[in-house]
């Protein structure tokens, strides 16, 4: 259920942008989500249906980008994409070190938008 209160936050930035910059119509929204985020893409889709209609964003369509988890080994400093289903048991494909630092994953964030 919180992708409610995300998608709201969404929707004020894309307004506010498209408010500035005179847009006439939003046609789509990109949008980079990382694949530790547990927000499902359709519920996103539809409270943002919901929330812009009568909206310059009415109808606009979400195109979501899931971007890969990216670790940094906390021993040698190499950063390397690991797999979400291994998260516990990360191993350092440099040094084998298993202490890591989240580097990306977790992240929402408007990449652009298509306008009128």
């Amino acid at each position: 259920m919180h992708e409610l209160s995300i998608t709201e936050s969404i929707l004020k930035v894309v307004l506010r942008h498209a408010q500035v910059n005179s847009v006439r119509k939003v046609m789509a929204v990109h949008l980079r989500i990382g694949k530790l985020s547990d927000l499902e893409d359709e519920w996103i889709q539809r409270y943002f249906d919901y929330l812009s209609k009568d909206t310059l964003a009415e109808g606009a369509k979400l195109k979501i980008e899931r971007t890969p988890v990216i670790v940094r080994c906390n021993d040698c400093s190499e950063s390397y994409e690991a797999d979400v289903k291994k998260m516990e048991h990360l191993i350092c494909p440099a040094c084998e070190g298993n202490r890591c630092t989240l580097i990306s994953g977790r992240e929402y964030y408007i990449k652009n938008m298509e306008v009128l």
